[in-house]
């Protein structure tokens, strides 16, 4: 595809021949490749529904964070190739599984095959919500690519702070990018809301940004709640995670070794008051990391939380 002949998609403007087998920041060729797709029912509320998310995880990334519960899939290279007839197929097998919606897991770098994808399922009957579940590092014209195919937006709003992206990241311009990207997005999708199954109200169109709070950072934090409560008030809501988990492997230094403590929590909870934020959710802290995906596993997440649909490693188990 020409697209991928001298790749911009993402703000690192890498320029490479992906479609020549080159690889740039992301990692990836042209061939998209995925780790596995399932009803994940641990999304925010009105993501999840009664039928779960139709969550599908793609391989390689755009950043380099530190603390990624997806490290195997984002820079581990966990995932399979699959063609954009198949990939169509996927999303129709999350659909008939039951999903509210598709939810595409970093997929920035395989823009143009997600949505030849989408287009080709579509043809074929998928009717439900398109997810657009990023880290919120995306450039205008990107956005703009996804904006008649994109119903829910959801991105991370990270960090404000260049120096701290800078050394987390190795994105010193993710601040900048990602409140260009996330105010764009707000402006093409205004919250609706629709009753699902069950009288459970789903999203069908909107933005939800999320942030997940970072141990001994909590005035990165408060900037990130006032500039939402600045500028996305009203128009998006909030999804507050505490979740934070040194991922095994990784070598965390200083206060990222540690999970939360408790009176950083109740401190950030005090922070949506003092800034008047209602609209949102706010994930509880996990006590240990046994809730941290395995994608070499054909259950990737723990029993409860997800049911797969298609896995990388072929046969998935029964239900």
């Amino acid at each position: 595809m020409p697209f991928y002949d001298s790749c911009s998609l993402c703000p690192r403007l890498c320029r490479v021949d992906r479609g020549a087998g080159k690889t740039g920041f992301c990692g990836e060729s042209d061939a998209v490749r995925v780790a596995c797709a399932v009803l994940h029912f641990g999304e925010e509320p009105p993501i999840t529904g009664v039928g779960g998310s139709g969550t599908v995880f793609f391989t390689g990334c755009t950043l380099r964070c530190a603390f990624c519960q997806n490290i195997q899939v984002s820079r581990g290279g966990v995932g399979a190739a699959v063609g954009v007839e198949e990939l169509a197929g996927i999303f129709l097998d999350l659909a008939e599984a039951g999903a509210e919606n598709v939810n595409v897991v970093t997929g920035t770098h395989f823009v143009p095959s997600i949505l030849d994808a989408l287009a080709i399922a579509r043809q074929k009957g998928l009717s439900i919500p398109m997810v657009w579940n990023s880290s919120g590092y995306e450039t205008p014209q990107t956005v703009e690519r996804l904006a008649d195919s994109v119903d829910i937006w959801l991105p991370d709003l990270k960090t404000l702070d260049a120096g701290l992206s800078r050394s987390l990241f190795r994105a010193p311009d993710y601040p900048e990018r990602a409140r260009e990207a996330i105010l764009s997005m707000v402006r093409l999708r205004p919250q609706t809301l629709r009753e699902g199954a069950d009288g459970v109200s789903v999203l069908s169109r909107g933005v939800i940004v999320r942030h997940l709070v970072l141990p001994g950072r909590l005035e990165e934090t408060r900037a990130v709640l006032r500039w939402f409560a600045e500028n996305l008030a009203g128009r998006a809501l909030l999804s507050l995670m505490f979740q934070y988990t040194p991922i095994p492997g990784t070598d965390p230094q200083g206060d990222f070794a540690r999970m939360l403590r408790p009176e950083e929590t109740e401190s950030v909870l005090s922070m949506l008051e003092e800034l008047g934020i209602e609209d949102g959710f706010f994930q509880e802290p996990e006590s240990d990391g046994d809730w941290l995906p395995d994608f070499r596993r054909r259950r990737p997440f723990p029993s409860g939380r997800s049911r797969t649909v298609w896995h990388h490693a072929g046969k998935v188990p029964s239900a």
